[in-house]
């Protein structure tokens, strides 16, 4: 049995498909004739942005408009003045295209390999993607295209690439197998979101598995079984039905109410990134969205969205929910999301700085472009709006003082709002949770960001393998702290949601119940099951077991427990 990293849920059987990368050697000469060489690479190029542009189109498509960000934002780092930049200069000392595309796409992985947080060193697999993807257009190598596979294939390959990833038949390819990559690179993002089966970072795995080989490929628990016996196989097989099976059975749930056991309702809704995903949110009978992530539309984007384009977009949301409520998040740039043209000063630590509401309050006038777009989108949906990373009573003070200006502003211009448009925070700070009874009479709402909150309690960096230990919803530190923010919002009478993966996680659904919250904010392909776990819960069940979990004192304690009564 060979073990990696869980990227990818499931259960997947086939044949191996090991595919080899091409060989992209080549004789590092000296040319004096520099505009031809630039030529050259600006053709490498072209095609390169082509191809990817082509890419992207397909999996916004196929997989989501989400996912295909991630595609655009190599054309985005291909075309960065830098980038070209480097290249140029290189050729103008003499170098070929080959070695000027291949030194310069070096520097700058081993800048970002070189950074702190993990999440940016991640950034260095996109550039030796597009290395590889310049290099092959130089050279007339023909890059690994994974479209046009057998039926029941599983991918074993040394570093799956975004834009290989972009290519896979989702219909054929039913498992994954890498020698690197983690859970939060892009490929493990792709590859959730076409809900193929992946284990990564397996060492060896082109020298351990051969053509042909049957594989096993355990996503969830992050193992793979070779040339399973007839009998271990069925076992396998059987394994893989009942997950298949109990998918089938969740249609079922397709229309009904989410309510628990005893008849309590619940509001469930889905987490988006683009109003395109708004149409799979509905088609997965979402009742209305919890997360719409705004920085998409400024990360695809080579300057300040205008007001109208952002209000075209929410306006979108706003009309494909109807009159279901859609809680779109104010920029939460920063952090991971860098985006050149706001003019981010480089820091020590991003995670921990100028970042989301901060860099928003200070850049006051880019920040009501947006509020404005958001007012005006509320006249045609019951659109609400959420302040992301608050600290302090005074942020949200300052928002909302900001969108009263807006409301005075459009109501001068005769433009149509809604008057009682809500404000929010996105609990997702310790400090936020000490003040939580302070925030709850300031706000409308409260929506728990379980990602950042357990990384800022946890001091625990999410992409660094060292410490990941410690990144556990099930800790009793970051229970008590979602206890304590859903206490609170009850006592003031305000909904209170939660948009973190934590919601859809089953074993920790009982314990939300018994806490008090009132909304799900869930990926759309969880709603279903997350609908199924909470009508098997009965309020007094799940009180019962959560005087239990509280009492516990460590987070492999309450994981057991609870995994020991799911039903």
């Amino acid at each position: 049995m060979l073990t990696g990293v869980n990227a990818s849920d499931g259960i997947g059987i086939g044949k191996a498909v090991v595919a080899i990368e091409p060989d992209l050697t080549y004789k590092a000469t000296a040319h004096n004739d520099p505009e031809a060489e630039r030529a050259r690479y600006q053709k490498a190029l072209d095609d390169f942005c082509a191809r990817t542009q082509e890419q992207a189109d397909r999996m916004a498509v196929t997989v989501g408009e989400e996912e295909a960000q991630i595609m655009a934002g190599h054309i985005m780092m291909a075309q960065d003045p830098f980038m070209m930049e480097e290249v140029g200069n290189r050729i103008d000392s003499g170098m070929g295209a080959e070695q000027a595309v291949d030194e310069a796409c070096e520097m700058f992985s081993g800048m970002f390999e070189s950074m702190e947080d993990a999440l940016m060193r991640e950034r260095a697999a996109d550039v030796k993607d597009i290395r590889l993807g310049l290099l092959a257009n130089l050279l007339g190598k023909q890059v690994v295209d994974l479209s046009s596979l057998q039926k029941d294939s599983i991918v074993v390959i040394h570093d799956l690439t975004p834009s290989m990833t972009a290519t896979i038949d989702k219909d054929h390819v039913v498992g994954i197998i890498t020698e690197t990559g983690g859970r939060t690179s892009h490929s493990a993002i792709i590859a959730r979101a076409l809900e193929i089966p992946a284990v990564l970072s397996v060492e060896n795995a082109l020298q351990k598995i051969t053509q042909g080989d049957t594989c096993v490929v355990d996503g969830t628990k992050g193992e793979i079984t070779l040339n399973p016996d007839a009998t271990a196989l069925k076992g396998y097989q059987k394994i893989a039905d009942e997950v298949a099976e109990a998918k089938a059975a969740l249609n079922v749930f397709k229309g009904k109410e989410t309510v628990t056991g005893d008849g309590e309702k619940r509001l469930l809704v889905a987490n988006i990134g683009t109003p395109e995903e708004a149409i799979n949110a509905a088609e997965h009978d979402a009742e209305g969205v919890g997360l719409f992530r705004s920085e998409f539309l400024f990360m695809d984007a080579s300057e300040l969205p205008s007001e109208n384009e952002q209000f075209v977009a929410y306006q979108k949301v706003a009309l494909r929910m109807k009159d279901k409520p859609v809680i779109i998040r104010t920029l939460d740039v920063g952090g991971d999301k860098e985006i050149p043209y706001l003019g981010l000063t480089k820091e020590e630590n991003p995670f921990m700085g100028n970042r989301a509401v901060r860099y928003c309050l200070i850049n006051a006038d880019k920040y009501k472009v947006q509020l404005r777009a958001l007012l005006r989108a509320s006249a045609f949906g019951d659109v609400k709006i959420m302040v992301p990373l608050v600290t302090c009573v005074e942020e949200i003070r300052a928002v909302k003082k900001l969108v009263e200006e807006c409301k005075e502003e459009l109501r001068a211009e005769g433009t149509d709002f809604n008057e009682n448009i809500e404000v929010g925070t996105m609990m997702e700070t310790p400090a936020a949770s000490l003040i939580a009874d302070d925030l709850a009479a300031e706000c409308d709402f409260f929506s728990i960001g379980t990602n950042d909150l357990i990384g800022y309690t946890m001091c625990v960096d999410r992409g660094n393998d060292s410490v990941a230990y410690l990144y556990s919803v099930y800790n009793p530190a970051v229970l008590r702290s979602i206890q304590r923010i859903i206490k609170a919002g009850n006592d003031a009478n305000i909904m209170v949601g939660m948009c973190g993966e934590a919601a859809a996680d089953p074993l920790l659904i009982p314990l939300l119940i018994s806490f008090g919250l009132d909304e799900f904010s869930v990926s759309a392909p969880s709603i279903l099951r997350t609908r199924k776990i909470i009508s098997e819960w009965k309020k007094a069940d799940a009180d019962k077991l959560a005087a239990e979990i509280m009492e516990l004192k460590t987070a492999a304690e309450v994981k057991a427990k609870l995994a020991s009564v799911v039903k």
